[in-house]
């Protein structure tokens, strides 16, 4: 089992067996696989109900009795995946680790994302057992052969990670924080190129208590998150490892729940990361990795691998998960803790929300006119420099263009690009040129018309604004359709979703702060289900839910988990269905991260066969001077892949040219 630092707690998922006999166990193995056939179910029952010390003195044991090597037995009797899963159990930790590396750097091609993981991820102790290990399992240098297999900045970095030299946490420097945030920035920001090799010494060698002070700092200094700077410095390989360094540093269980949760998401598991987590964390961390696992993506560890695998395979990583903390969305107890724990952060970091188009220095709104009224006029229509003019200018700017192409030409801007453009680039060149009331107001409108009402449409915008812009769409409603927007919502809908969204759409959410006895209060309110009838349930969560203020309901989210070990976002699911279950679940994740609810959406809107164009430019125009350039940072995070690039893999033409200006850039 894994060493415990004094006074730790034990946070595997694998124990020792208590009446331990590793003679009789040897005696169990061998007539599992003695005859015709294995029993497997017998091998993997005994596997994984041993510690790992416990599993060496199992295969001395049985060479002694036998004469053989148990995990050459092992390998001659099972097969694929269960095999290498029983036979990655079966050796030390650290020869574990050199094996994967071994693969990683063998034969054409290397693994770099093996090598990544394993090198950002272990403490010092580990490194130096593994570098051992290495020696003595292949009689090679494991430095000298990650040197010749690796180049440039990436093979720097992970050199200085193999030297095992990280200072100890009980190392930090309140005026060395200060002076490496300005190192850091120094490097990246305020460079022309960048310095990388400040960011190799600091982030390879300092305490993982002073980096995330660092980290703290950096954020406050200059508005982004050390991870933005990263990306926005760095690029391939070593970008990537960076990264790996910083999310182990900030939480290693964080950064195995994510690798977990991309090994099993989509199409094909990727089994050679499955399994080595599972190996190499079921002694030291799984429980916190399951915990946090549970909170980021809302379901449980154990029910993604049951999911996502099968047969024996699937049998011995349940076992090395240790259990199930799905029980209709309840977190097993030290979960509701990570939970709060990561609220609490998430409230105290005030990351500075960016949008991705700004004014255009040196506007000319005459000379803009112009442009625009020569690129439609005659046969044919310059779509570039409509898109162009357009993307690169703000709403106020758009405006101002409207303004000076009536007075000079006599025309209406918006009735001239209607009738010379098309289709989706159409409705996201209108939707730029409105004032943002008057798109979101026409936005409701149109999901209120026709057979049918565009429920998810409703729900986005009246779920995520704020008070002053839920007014602003009230007046340029009334403006623009001489009916109240609050008539329009009871016409066209019915029941508690109606009154659900007539709350929202009277813009009277309280302001300010928390208030932690009311929000307390707040949360035994909806925490008592049992109470009452669906109807009153759902009374009481729209009362908190849709006049409280942000920062108070955040505090109400993490007073509910601490009260009931129940996140509350599950208990609506549980709890409620239809439009009421999604708009009170949207209220919820835009509290919790509205960047990361638009993130979803948009990835949403392209995943699978088929784009829904209209929720993408609906995303795109009335966030592009918002919060985009944050939505990014949460895409890329999440789903391990740019929103330029998936607006690029689904979208064509002057529509995919337009939506990547607005983007405003590759991450």
């Amino acid at each position: 089992m894994a060493k415990l630092a004094q006074g730790a707690k034990y946070r595997g998922s694998i124990h020792n067996f208590p009446d331990f006999d590793p003679s009789q166990d040897a005696d169990t193995l061998y007539n599992a696989m003695k005859g015709f056939g294995s029993d497997k179910e017998a091998i993997l029952e005994l596997i994984t109900s041993r510690s790992n010390r416990q599993r060496q003195e199992i295969c001395q044991n049985y060479k002694s009795l036998y004469g053989k090597d148990l995990i050459a037995d092992l390998k001659y009797e099972l097969t694929g995946k269960f095999e290498r899963l029983v036979v990655g159990l079966m050796r030390p930790p650290a020869y574990s680790d050199a094996k994967e590396i071994k693969d990683a750097i063998s034969g054409i091609g290397t693994d770099e994302k093996c090598l990544i993981e394993i090198l950002a991820s272990r403490t010092n102790e580990q490194i130096h057992q593994l570098v051992a290990a290495y020696k003595d399992a292949y009689e090679r240098d494991l430095e000298a052969d990650i040197i010749g297999d690796t180049s440039g900045h990436f093979r720097k970095m992970l050199v200085v990670l193999l030297q095992g030299t990280r200072e100890e946490d009980d190392v930090v420097s309140e005026d060395l924080v200060q002076q490496d945030v300005q190192d850091l920035y120094e490097a990246g920001e305020l460079k022309w190129g960048t310095d990388e090799a400040q960011f190799i010494y600091i982030l390879g060698n300092r305490s993982k208590q002073h980096l995330r002070l660092v980290f703290d700092e950096y954020l406050k200094t200059t508005g982004k998150p050390i991870e933005a700077s990263i990306r926005g410095e760095l690029s391939g390989d070593f970008e990537k490892l960076m990264l790996a360094t910083v999310k182990c540093i900030r939480s290693t269980p964080e950064y195995f729940a994510e690798r977990l949760f991309k090994a099993m998401k989509g199409l094909g598991t990727r089994d050679n990361t499955l399994i080595r987590i599972m190996v190499s964390r079921s002694e030291l961390d799984m429980l916190d990795i399951r915990e946090i696992f549970r909170t980021k993506y809302e379901k449980s560890l154990y029910s993604m691998i049951k999911n996502d695998t099968s047969g024996e395979y699937k049998k011995t990583l349940l076992k090395l998960c240790g259990g199930d903390d799905d029980a209709a969305g309840k977190f097993f107890p030290e979960a509701a803790q990570v939970a709060y724990q990561m609220w609490e952060l998430s409230a105290v970091a005030r990351v500075e929300v960016k949008g991705t188009v700004h004014p255009a220095g040196d506007f000319n709104p005459d000379a803009d006119a112009k442009a625009l009224r020569k690129a439609m006029k005659g046969l044919g229509t310059d779509e570039g420099t409509i898109i162009d003019i357009i993307t690169h200018r703000s709403n106020a700017q758009r405006q101002q263009i409207r303004q000076t192409f009536k007075s000079h030409f006599g025309r209406d801007l918006m009735a001239d690009l209607k009738s010379e453009l098309s289709g989706d680039l159409a409705r996201l060149i209108l939707g730029l040129m409105m004032p943002p009331a008057h798109y979101d107001a026409k936005q409701l409108k149109k999901a209120m018309e026709g057979a049918g009402t565009d429920e998810k449409a409703l729900i986005e915008i009246l779920a995520t604004r704020t008070n002053a812009e839920i007014r602003a769409i009230n007046e340029a409603y009334k403006e623009d359709y001489h009916k109240s927007l609050e008539d329009a919502l009871s016409s066209d809908t019915s029941g508690h979703f109606r009154r659900i969204l007539i709350s929202l759409a009277t813009g009277n959410r309280e302001e300010g702060g928390e208030d932690r006895d009311r929000a307390r209060e707040d949360a035994q309110e909806i925490a008592d289900t049992t109470s009452g009838d669906r109807s009153s349930l759902e009374t009481r969560f729209m009362t908190i839910l849709c006049t409280r203020s942000y920062q108070h309901l955040r505090r109400v989210f993490q007073e509910f988990v601490k009260m009931t070990n129940y996140d509350v976002e599950h208990t609506i699911k549980k709890e409620m269905s239809g439009d009421v279950r999604d708009v009170f679940v949207a209220i919820v994740q835009s509290v919790k991260n509205k960047p990361l609810f638009f993130a979803d959406k948009l990835y949403k809107s392209m995943k699978g066969a088929g784009t829904e164009e209209k929720t993408l430019t609906r995303i795109m125009v009335s966030r592009s001077e918002i919060d985009l350039l944050n939505i990014r940072q949460e895409f890329i995070e999440k789903y391990d892949k740019s929103l330029h690039q998936a607006i690029e893999g689904d979208t064509s033409g002057h529509f995919l040219k337009a939506l990547l200006a607005v983007c405003g850039g590759e991450d």
